[in-house]
């Protein structure tokens, strides 16, 4: 089902348990944004009001976790995702309903530490003193990369199969496959340092080939969020409250429509909600908001998955 006509090639997927895809080979096919959770603040992932599980990106046939919150592994499985097809994890920052799960899904990734692969993304302070991601796992992945403002990373490797050839040396042979190897598959930067508390928090872009997808990540709004993430064509806004609590460093309602309309994106998805927020009822917010600024927003569920199609509707 597509949203609307401006963005026909997304189709956005009610939450249907064991009914996700889970491409298991180098074929490349479409793109999707999955949902595990979208929870936000200790009150509402401690009753579990909303799953915390953080989201799973399939974007350029690389597979990617980006804040493995509580229950990540559990809906990862439900959802028939194979941590396994993980090529990288990313921590925003090390707050529990962003980490939480960081360390069992390295594990899962590389088979119980049996197969070394993958890239963890975090802040340097996620593994200093009081780490959240433990020793003894950091040997189980191929690399670690601190997040840094201004940075720019890239993930993974893709072998994009070509057509069978004949083999011109032996006609009578069978053909076999060509392919071409194109390394680091995935880029994404850090293009500003989020204010959240005492924390090294971050957001990113994603650049896939159809699009850039921004994701803010917690932060108090600031006027430098709307030129970091300009040009993006979905953006996720983690908008924790209805309205804005001094001493709390989490974009409101109110901050989110601005950042909306600053960066104006295709599409907008509120999503990591507090108490207030679901009181409110994140899918009026929404519906709300799309018909004042005339851009496409909506809120995210618990397992909503968003898919994009591979010939680049973003273009």
């Amino acid at each position: 089902m597509c949203y609307n006509s401006t963005i026909s090639r997304i189709g956005f997927i009610e939450p249907q348990t064991g009914t996700s895809p889970v491409p298991m080979d180098c074929s490349y096919p479409s793109s999707y944004i999955k949902f595990l959770g979208t929870a936000g603040t200790r009150f509402v992932v401690s009753k579990q009001i909303r799953a915390s599980g953080g989201i799973w990106l399939f974007l350029n046939g690389i597979h990617l976790h980006l804040d493995p919150g509580p229950g990540a592994l559990v809906k990862s499985i439900q959802s028939n995702l194979n941590p396994q097809d993980l090529s990288a994890i990313i921590l925003s920052h090390r707050h529990l309903d962003h980490s939480n799960d960081v360390n069992i899904m390295i594990e899962a990734m590389t088979n119980g530490g049996t197969n070394c692969k993958g890239t963890l993304f975090c802040p340097q302070d996620a593994l200093n003193n009081d780490p959240v991601v433990f020793e003894y796992i950091r040997n189980y992945v191929k690399t670690i990369e601190i997040l840094r403002e201004g940075a720019r990373y890239r993930i993974g490797e893709r072998v994009t199969p070509m057509a069978k050839e004949s083999n011109i040396f032996s006609p009578s042979a069978s053909p076999r496959e060509s392919n071409i190897t194109v390394p680091f598959a995935l880029e994404f930067d850090v293009p500003v340092r989020n204010v959240h508390g005492s924390v090294q928090a971050y957001g990113m872009r994603f650049f896939s080939s159809e699009g850039t997808i921004g994701y803010i990540g917690d932060t108090r709004f600031f006027e430098g969020l709307i030129d970091a993430y300009k040009r993006v064509e979905i953006l996720i806004v983690n908008a924790v409250v209805e309205h804005q609590m001094p001493g709390v460093d989490h974009i409101c309602v109110k901050d989110a429509i601005t950042l909306i309309k600053g960066v104006s994106p295709k599409l907008a998805i509120l999503t990591h909600f507090g108490l207030s927020m679901i009181n409110a009822q994140p899918d009026i917010i929404a519906e709300k908001i799309a018909k004042d600024i005339q851009i496409n927003t909506i809120a995210a569920k618990d397992g909503m998955e968003i898919q994009i199609e591979k010939d680049g509707w973003l273009r």
